[in-house]
């Protein structure tokens, strides 16, 4: 015992447990020394980050799928979505027309009348291709075509007659690819197919005479009164369809004729071709 009263504490023997040292504190990693490599785990990162060409070609990948996802929605909206609409506006103005035909009845009957640009004044039909369109006033790409009507050149300087004229050439346009397409197939017309015109009080005949599959857009004798190239020779009722050509482009023009066969008052009902 101590001299205060407090135990001592025991001498340790020779062969006792010896005091742990603490444990040593980490450190930061050794840095490497000058023109050394970098430890491995750096050098895992470094890779899996890749160097500015890996991130340049990435950046420069996700752009090209973005911009070929825009681009394919764009194909979809021109070669679809247009023809949806179209052919709804289509429909709808055929539809307008009709009603209005029936409220006004044969009281105005061969009368030529005066039609705005864009106005719808008939329905064309070509029964072997199951075209159904209305016929508007004018050729004008926005206000016409573009909504899936086919276009009357009734404008100066291709002013052309009305398929009530005694005599004349009733030319029209219309697209054959994308927005409605009514004209897409008529390169599959063969002679002695019927067109007909419906208007407010009759049913206009024509039965397809012949084709011109590439011509020049400044080729504007195809709607001359006569259209010599159609085959024709003397004054007469005659009809002319004009498309682009070839598909998808609008370089050159395919031209349709035909000849009319037949006029009937709409009180003597639907032509055969019509019925069924």
């Amino acid at each position: 015992r101590t001299t205060n009263g407090s135990p001592s504490p025991a001498p340790s023997s020779p062969g006792g447990p010896r005091p742990r040292a603490p444990p040593p504190r980490a450190g930061p990693p050794p840095r490497p020394a000058p023109g050394g490599r970098p430890p491995p785990a750096r050098r895992a990162a470094r890779a899996a980050r890749g160097g500015p060409a890996v991130v340049a070609s990435q950046v420069a990948g996700e752009l090209f799928i973005t911009l070929g996802v825009l681009m394919l929605l764009f194909v979809a909206y021109q070669l679809w979505w247009t023809n949806v609409l179209a052919l709804q506006e289509a429909g709808g103005r055929a539809d307008e027309l009709q009603s209005q035909w029936k409220d006004k009845g044969d009281k105005d009957a061969r009368d030529p009348g005066a039609f705005e640009p864009g106005q719808g004044f008939a329905i064309i039909y070509i029964p072997k291709l199951d075209v159904k369109a209305p016929i508007a006033e004018g050729i004008d790409k926005h206000k016409v075509l573009d909504k899936g009507l086919v276009g009357h050149y009734g404008e100066a300087p291709l002013e052309t007659a009305m398929p009530w004229d005694e005599q004349g050439n009733f030319a029209l346009a219309g697209h054959r690819n994308t927005h409605g397409e009514p004209f897409r197939y008529i390169n599959r017309l063969e002679p002695g197919d019927e067109i007909i015109v419906e208007t407010a009080d009759r049913y206009y005949t024509y039965e397809m005479a012949s084709i011109l599959p590439q011509t020049p857009p400044s080729n504007v004798a195809v709607i001359d009164p006569v259209p010599e190239q159609g085959g024709f020779t003397q004054p007469g009722r005659y009809i002319t369809l004009t498309t682009c050509t070839p598909e998808f482009t609008s370089t050159y023009r395919m031209i349709v004729w035909g000849k009319m066969v037949d006029e009937r008052p709409r009180s003597k009902g639907k032509p055969d071709a019509l019925v069924g």
